[in-house]
């Protein structure tokens, strides 16, 4: 990872499932796959070999199929799953080696956790499921009141403190969720398949929501998703598993304009590209002046489809790309018309999430 600093450094983690992981490691080391070590030793694969630096400050999302070691992988960060081998630093310091006193601390100050089921206190009300994270630190209530009421505020629910969720929606108590992760001001949020049991259109105010909020919090969010769409929304930074492996990672709009993989190319097929591609991803960088003959500026993070719908789909038309009012590239339409044909892969079928 480049330009940025690293907030999470995940170095050779293995995990496996069995009475014997020790010995299970050494066949999956050995080369050993995941079904073989089902069949033949008796041992679930869930990670092997994960080596991921997660930016301090961005958006780092892990998808991939049902059984492609997401989930397991992010309860690695807070060690509420043990690995078999590996190491998680945070900040530099390996978590994997920290004392009880020293965990709970992680928890409850460096790392909150959004879960897709909600997990809010039915007898609590939302304001009280709001500050819990402060509450179970032992905090004076009137400011922990004062904090979960700001959050609140923030993420569209003031007036409902003293509800109760059996209340609210499910988007709004999915709200009460992301609430609590900053009231408890932790700098790592860990999101798992957070918006995966909202309805779609909540489901988009939710990640609308979420990114609003980044844009001034600079949260280190590491987010689980099986959506695509989704992931590559939020991502700075993208990870694609597939049997407990990373088969590809890096910018999304890299990723999906150069699969490295099968898997990954049946992944995006069925992307709609225009509406997901920006300029930056296909534009040529200026060398020398800028053309004579452009038809007009265009922004760095505009999307193709909004292109398409400017040239009037004439291909014959050349823009000049600008990132905070300089320029930095030139738009050719031939490029774009590219750029929406996506690879086949050899192995497109049918897929089950």
């Amino acid at each position: 990872m480049t330009n940025t600093e690293t907030k999470v450094v995940i170095r050779g983690l293995y995990k496996i499932f069995g009475p014997e992981p020790q010995t299970a490691l050494e066949h999956v080391r050995n080369g050993v796959g995941k079904t073989e070590l089902l069949e033949q030793h008796g041992h679930v694969l869930g990670l092997r070999d994960i080596n991921l630096e997660m930016g301090d400050g961005k958006i780092t999302v892990i998808m991939g199929l049902s059984g492609s070691g997401k989930s397991t992988l992010i309860r690695h960060l807070n060690r509420l799953i043990e690995p078999t081998a590996g190491e998680v630093l945070v900040d530099g310091v390996d978590v994997l080696s920290f004392s009880e006193d020293q965990l709970r601390d992680l928890r409850q100050t460096q790392m909150s956790m959004v879960f897709q089921k909600f997990a809010l206190l039915p007898h609590r009300t939302v304001e009280q499921n709001a500050g819990m994270a402060l509450s179970v630190r032992g905090e004076n209530s009137t400011p922990i009141a004062g904090d979960a009421r700001k959050w609140l505020d923030r993420v569209g629910l003031g007036g409902f403190e003293n509800h109760y969720p059996h209340q609210l929606s499910g988007g709004m108590q999915q709200r009460v969720g992301i609430a609590r992760a900053l009231t408890s001001n932790s700098p790592v949020m860990l999101m798992d398949e957070a918006f995966s049991a909202l309805d779609p259109l909540i489901r988009t105010d939710m990640q609308d929501l979420l990114l609003e909020l980044q844009k001034d919090l600079h949260k280190t969010i590491i987010f689980i998703t099986h959506d695509l769409d989704e992931a590559l929304k939020l991502a700075d930074h993208l990870v694609i598993l597939k049997d407990g492996e990373v088969v590809q990672q890096g910018e999304p709009q890299h990723i999906l304009l150069n699969p490295n993989d099968p898997y990954i190319e049946d992944f995006v097929s069925d992307i709609n590209r225009a509406r997901v591609l920006r300029v930056r991803s296909i534009m040529t960088p200026i060398d020398g002046g800028i053309p004579s003959d452009a038809h007009g500026e265009v922004d760095y993070d505009d999307t193709l489809e909004s292109m398409i719908a400017r040239s009037g789909g004439d291909t014959t038309h050349s823009y000049v790309v600008t990132q905070d009012g300089s320029p930095v590239g030139i738009l050719e339409m031939t490029n774009l018309v590219k750029a929406l044909v996506p690879r086949v892969s050899s192995t497109a079928g049918a897929r089950v999430l």
